[in-house]
């Protein structure tokens, strides 16, 4: 007798989309013209109207050197919002489960989509 295992899905209904859309953030047509950008154009325009708040005063911020950390928290939530479990993530990663749990918890990813869940 072959029974199917019920796998539990760690990861069922985490999207960044869904969050944003939730918190008004964005809609369809944003999601369009986001969709016909660069990833490269979307960091620079974030950028840019980041450094016009502060009239184009970054002085301290070490963009250069904190982008790392700002790349691979999106990686992490994109992953997560694209697997099916936090294993799943891990292998999209190219990570191994104990890596990916040790960066889940220090980048607080589970707290971005608590609110949500």
């Amino acid at each position: 007798m072959n029974k199917k295992t019920k796998r539990k899905s760690t990861t069922k209904h985490k999207s960044v989309i869904r969050y944003l859309i939730d918190e008004n953030k964005i809609n369809d047509s944003l999601l369009v013209l986001i969709n016909s950008l660069t990833l490269e154009d979307l960091i620079a325009i974030k950028l840019e109207l980041s450094a016009k708040m502060v009239n184009n005063r970054l002085y301290g911020l070490d963009i250069w050197r904190k982008s790392g950390y700002i790349i691979k928290e999106s990686l992490l939530k994109f992953a997560i919002s694209t697997t099916k479990s936090k294993k799943d993530a891990a292998r999209f990663l190219g990570l191994t489960y104990v890596e990916f749990v040790k960066l889940f918890k220090t980048y607080e990813i589970n707290d971005y989509f608590k609110d949500k869940e």
